[in-house]
């Protein structure tokens, strides 16, 4: 394609039946708004410029994109589609092509579009149009004798004979920017709702010379957008029917596909098995052979070949080495880092920790700021005590160290390698590497004590 292209994203709308305050296109599909997936679409077609016009929550919506490059437009009444996109003009650089998107209709195909905008050249412009069983509410596509589009008639406006038909708008099209600054400010607001409709300009093309080609979606919701709360389930639904097909075609086993949730990227390797009722958050690489059980949650995080993750886990920015088993209940926190072979297991919680080859912390522990070497095992119960109520401190300790349970440990200390710490200890001195360090009061005993009785 010789042109440049711009996109103009509609995204004034309220979303009434929402019955939400959050501005309609900010609600979520697969942890992102959908304005976001249609931005990223945007920038997948490599847009010049992407212009999004916006109306209601205005500063809601801008505040959730603040690094991308958007050139926002406002829409300060909603006019109609037409209106909307005549706010843009000005920004258009006339030579350019524009694609015209919808920011509540977030499961486009990139593919789709670029194929539709391919279509587009002096003599045309180019309507995305989807046929459907039920047709009811959508404006449809009138066609003359030789099959080229001559316009589109909105549900409100037609006659019995359009209702018949089941071809239909989805409002996303392709157009020279001189087209559109030329048919622009000749849209009337003369129908049954009183707006200004882009779809208009389909019959001013046809009146002055220009054809309209049309494109079609593999799916139709590739092109539905989300009124409502139900809506909004039913896309949910479809793009984690279309992410979960993608991971079991690279090899990964999902004993229900319906139930694992994708919210970002996920990169498996062969024979990644993963259980029922998984979330996996941002992006999540997971090795060959690794495997994930029930009722977990992984975020940003990568799970090395062969490791293990057991059911009831939350893993959130921590990177697991090869051979790992982590669970079940666990928690790793930012910053967390085991090496091959490192285990971890239920009830413990991890934060900015390193946790060297084959070292061990099985239960009820809180490991935080904390360098662990290989072969260490931290004994049930055992703490780190990192925070002094205003800075945070390290706890260091060696290869093949001993911790017993229940122990405190106070930062900032080194446990030297080989060091062992007798169980119930608060170790807030350094411990020599091969020491046994016993921190606690003495045992006592009185022999045939008398508990006292009841007055």
């Amino acid at each position: 394609m010789g042109m440049s292209l711009e996109v103009i994203v509609l995204a004034a709308g309220k979303g009434t039946r929402m019955k939400s305050a959050l501005p309609k296109v900010l609600h979520r599909v697969a942890g992102r708004p959908m304005l976001g997936h249609v931005i990223d679409r945007a920038t997948e077609l490599n847009a010049q410029r992407i212009h999004v016009v916006i109306g209601h929550g205005a500063e809601k919506v801008r505040e959730t994109f603040p690094d991308t490059a958007l050139n926002w437009v406002m829409q300060t009444e909603q006019l109609g589609t037409g209106h909307a996109v005549a706010q843009a003009l000005p920004d258009l650089d006339s030579a350019a092509t524009v694609l015209v998107l919808y920011g509540d209709v977030p499961l486009t195909r990139t593919d789709t579009l670029d194929h539709l905008v391919d279509l587009v050249d002096d003599g045309h412009m180019a309507l995305l149009t989807v046929h459907m069983d039920d047709p009811g509410g959508y404006g449809r596509i009138v066609r003359n004798t030789h099959g080229d589009i001559i316009r589109i008639v909105e549900q409100k406006d037609a006659s019995a004979e359009h209702l018949e038909i089941h071809e239909v708008n989805t409002g996303i099209l392709a157009v020279q920017a001189a087209r559109l600054q030329e048919w622009l400010p000749r849209l009337s607001n003369q129908n049954a709702q009183g707006e200004y409709y882009l779809t208009d300009i389909i019959a001013m093309a046809a009146e002055t010379g220009t054809r309209v080609r049309s494109a079609h979606p593999d799916h139709v919701y590739e092109v539905q957008g989300a009124n409502d709360r139900q809506q909004l389930a039913e896309l949910e639904r479809w793009y984690q029917k279309r992410a979960t097909a993608q991971l079991m075609r690279e090899g990964a086993a999902l004993i229900d596909p319906a139930r694992v949730d994708i919210r970002g990227t996920v990169e498996v390797g062969e024979d990644v098995e993963i259980d029922v009722n998984v979330i996996l958050e941002g992006r999540v690489i997971l090795g060959a052979g690794a495997r994930i059980g029930a009722q977990c949650t992984i975020r940003d995080s990568v799970i090395g070949a062969g490791s293990q993750v057991l059911e009831n886990c939350v893993i959130d920015n921590a990177r697991l080495g090869e051979q790992c088993s982590v669970g079940p209940f666990a928690r790793l926190r930012p910053g967390t880092e085991l090496e091959a072979g490192a285990r971890i297991g239920n009830f413990v919680e991890t934060k900015n920790a390193r946790l060297g080859p084959a070292s061990k912390v099985n239960h009820l522990t809180y490991v935080g700021d904390a360098q662990i070497g290989a072969r260490s095992n931290i004994g049930a119960g055992t703490i780190t005590c990192n925070y002094d109520g205003a800075n945070k401190h390290q706890t260091q300790i060696g290869d093949d160290a001993f911790i017993g349970s229940n122990s405190s440990l106070v930062a900032p200390v080194k446990i030297g390698d080989g060091a062992t710490v007798g169980a119930g200890s608060v170790i807030a001195k350094d411990v020599t590497a091969g020491a046994l360090a016993v921190a606690r009061g003495r045992q006592k005993e009185l022999a045939n004590w008398k508990r006292p009785g009841k007055k």
